[in-house]
């Protein structure tokens, strides 16, 4: 058993003693998302191929083409056109992507001081955005060819109230602003 999903386990005995409550009656972490959007850079083949070896590099598999559902002239949008990426971690993948992701990642944010609990939605579902790639050790800042952000989400197996999400994600490794 990989460390993070006994870390897993052992925090949701804990909150569910805290609470009274069975631990198997308590959400749990079933899959990590993480999409990238090409926004410009969608007619600039090198950048597309280099965003996609970057997020393979970042999550460890290889992202799905997302395309266009249907055209929007406004935004030079045909139907069908490849728009972006998105990776859907489960399992060990999801907690070594996870573990990485609180422990290396979050720290090397410049000027992070905790994720907003406002990004936890009414089903308990944690989403959050970073706005570049350097941030994650596999990329080597000297040989990305642009900067482009990623959204991440998280999603619980049940729906969970706010106070327990928040509980439960920091007990995890996520921190979240304080004084909100």
């Amino acid at each position: 058993m990989s460390p993070k999903k006994t870390l897993n386990l052992e925090s949701i005995n804990k909150i569910a003693k805290e609470m009274k409550l069975n631990p198997l009656s308590l959400p749990q972490v079933v899959k990590t998302s993480v999409s990238v959007g090409l926004g410009q850079n969608k007619e600039n083949k090198e950048i597309v191929e280099s965003i996609e070896k970057e997020i393979a590099a970042v999550t460890g598999q290889k992202p799905k083409i997302t395309r266009a559902k249907k055209s929007i002239s406004g935004f030079k949008l045909k139907e069908g056109q490849h728009i972006g990426f998105v990776v859907t971690l489960r399992g060990k993948r999801m907690w070594q992507f996870l573990e990485k992701l609180t422990n290396v990642v979050l720290p090397r944010m410049r000027d992070f001081d905790g994720i907003n609990d406002k990004s936890i939605d009414k089903n308990g579902n944690l989403s959050f955005s970073l706005m570049e790639q350097v941030v994650f050790p596999e990329i080597r800042p000297d040989e990305i060819k642009g900067i482009w952000g990623m959204t991440i989400t998280l999603t619980l197996n049940k729906k969970a109230e706010k106070k327990f999400a928040m509980k439960y994600y920091s007990s995890i490794g996520f921190v979240f602003k304080k004084g909100l």
